[in-house]
């Protein structure tokens, strides 16, 4: 009989190690991307081939609409998530929409300008009385400028901005344009596979603005605090492969972008370099205030968002 009672106690216990918690309920849903189909969405294509996002209770489509309509969705509690640059959710708390920026992806702001080495572009400070492309004043390049010119110490006033649409490459090589704002995991790589000599001027080594990331709701955070929990989690997952095999991310990112061949290779690695940190994902407090500031000076912001400490958060990742 004591045999009998010690081997059900010892399955009870087995059984509480091995399967006390239960598998999450799955939960569908869409993710708005920001962007066409690209190798730079790497980590979110192995969070899903790898199952994370699942084990997490995901199954997640995607959806390559405007940051915009991530904003919206995620805004009007349509969908749980979006990636959403930083700069975009403090104009969205401002309006009284109540985003959770919840993980960094991009610890750097990936804008850059580019200019065919013989312009002489090296730093910022050339870039006074020079004829500078942007696709427009909106947006991620819009406000990197804003927030170059004002730490390089610029005069604005001194740079001939021309609006190009998204037609940097061209406007370069044809000489329409000196310089161009783009993305740096973009047009730069596009360029040196062109074989053109070119020089980088990146954002990033003279401003800290807060890039793309995960954001939710309040509310969804409030009521699914272990949902956003496990879906950092999954994404972080996706990231560290990435960094730690790049060739097998690639691989993977093929069965989602149609037509994808090794002649884009760049660009995941490109953005790579703007991902590491320390601790994958988390989001610094300065960088919230240098991004307010910023777009208090471009005129985007009337003032200081009341509760912009409420806008992001760290207690989520892994």
């Amino acid at each position: 009989m004591y045999k009998r009672v010690m081997i059900l106690v010892l399955g009870l216990l087995l059984t509480a190690a091995c399967g006390g918690s239960a598998a999450p309920e799955m939960q569908s849903i869409t993710l708005p991307m920001g962007f066409i189909p690209d190798p730079q969405f790497a980590p979110i294509y192995v969070a899903i081939d790898k199952g994370y996002f699942t084990e997490a209770g995901f199954d997640v489509t995607l959806d390559y609409s405007f940051e915009t309509d991530g904003v919206a969705l995620v805004g009007s509690g349509r969908e749980p998530f979006a990636m959403v640059s930083g700069d975009v959710v403090v104009s969205a708390r401002a309006e009284e929409i109540p985003l959770v920026y919840v993980m960094e992806w991009y610890q750097k702001y990936p804008i850059a300008v580019v200019s065919q080495q013989n312009a002489g572009i090296e730093s910022p400070a050339d870039l006074a009385g020079r004829t500078v492309g942007i696709p427009g004043l909106f947006g991620a390049t819009y406000v990197g400028y804003g927030g170059l010119t004002a730490a390089a110490g610029l005069d604005p006033e001194g740079i001939n901005l021309e609006e190009i649409g998204f037609n940097q490459i061209e406007s370069i090589l044809t000489g329409q344009v000196e310089a161009a704002l783009v993305y740096a995991n973009n047009e730069p790589v596009q360029l040196t596979g062109m074989g053109e000599a070119i020089n980088v001027i990146p954002i990033s080594d003279y401003i800290d603005l807060v890039a793309t990331g995960v954001v939710t709701s309040e509310s969804y955070a409030a009521e699914n605090p272990e949902r956003v929990r496990g879906f950092v989690n999954a994404f972080v997952r996706g990231v560290e492969d990435t960094i730690n095999d790049p060739a097998e991310a690639y691989e993977i990112s093929k069965k989602y972008v149609e037509g994808l061949d090794d002649g884009r290779r760049g660009v995941l690695d490109a953005s790579i370099e703007m991902w590491n940190a320390d601790v994958i994902g988390e989001t610094d407090p300065e960088s919230w205030l240098t991004t307010e500031t910023t777009l208090i000076s471009m005129g985007f912001l009337t003032g200081p968002v009341d509760d912009l400490d409420q806008a992001y958060t760290n207690e989520y990742l892994p």
